[in-house]
């Protein structure tokens, strides 16, 4: 019999919490710079709930949906879902709640954020189907996580602009690059199992040159933010770092011959928002 803190446990390696830091920081970019000033506390309070249990509900779906291709997979047939440690009855229940958790968020920020929530569930729950029709899974995955700092902004304003836009488009981006280095690893069983994505299709060396060129996009979505956003200098010092770290992220992949993805995925990834978060903040409350 499984304890309880184990099952903690196995839950939160399920659904990989860490990887909250990808889209969390935007979500806050977002709220910051729409009023350009801390929001109101249960603001961010809300903003956060809704932001950690979607992404909750969208890792468990994942998890679930993929089930029977992860266990075939030798990168994830370890995962407890499959091993035994978490339940699939356990993992729809948490979903459930989770999404209830996501939609209670999104009505208590404002009228218009609970209306585009259903549109925020739509993605989350047919993103992972995309990989078994098209290469363009990859960008499919930003989509969702794009929404995050347009999310933040709408729970500030309850109205929609286009400027949160050119900082959902660096968003998808630069998912959509880091998420096809990250399926290299899965470039033969994707094959052999007639599952889609840019690099089981190109190539690894065509695939890593379109990452290349969707993490120079990014970059550009970044710096047409900063102008129409009316930013300062150090929020330019901060895109300047975020390029610096995608060069790294790419000079690693090409010279350690993927040996450093995980290193890839998670370490400089997992910076590039949370550093471009601190710069922002600083710039407004200098």
């Amino acid at each position: 019999m499984i304890k309880i803190p184990d099952k903690i446990k196995a839950f939160f390696r399920l659904i990989k919490f860490e990887h909250t830091v990808f889209a969390l920081p935007f979500a806050y970019l977002g709220m910051l710079l729409a009023r350009k000033a801390f929001p109101p506390a249960a603001v961010f309070f809300w903003v956060t709930a809704a932001m950690v249990s979607a992404r909750t509900a969208g890792m468990l779906l994942n998890r679930i949906i993929d089930l029977k291709i992860d266990a075939q997979n030798p990168r994830t047939k370890d995962r407890p879902i499959i091993t035994g440690e978490f339940s699939l009855t356990a993992a729809w229940m948490a979903t459930v709640v989770a999404l209830a958790v996501f939609l209670v968020s999104a009505k208590m920020l404002n009228a218009l954020c609970f209306k585009l929530s259903f549109v925020a569930l739509f993605l989350l729950t047919t993103y992972h189907v995309v990989k078994r029709f098209s290469f363009l899974c990859h960008f499919a995955l930003g989509l969702v996580l794009a929404a995050a700092p347009l999310g933040g902004w709408l729970a500030v304003t309850g109205h929609f602009s286009w400027t949160p836009v050119l900082l959902a488009l660096a968003v998808l981006f630069w998912v959509a690059g880091f998420d096809m280095i990250y399926s290299l690893q899965d470039l033969d069983f994707d094959r052999t199992h007639g599952l889609h994505s840019i690099p089981a299709r190109f190539g690894e060396k065509t695939a890593l040159r379109v990452s290349e060129y969707s993490h120079g996009a990014a970059v550009f979505f970044l710096v047409l933010f900063g102008c129409f956003a009316g930013l300062g200098a150090l929020y330019w010092v901060g895109i300047l770092v975020v390029a610096a770290l995608l060069k790294v992220e790419h000079m690693l992949v090409f010279e350690e011959n993927l040996s450093k993805i995980n290193t890839v995925f998670f370490t400089i990834n997992g910076w590039i928002g949370i550093l471009l978060l601190i710069f922002t903040f600083l710039e407004i409350f200098r």
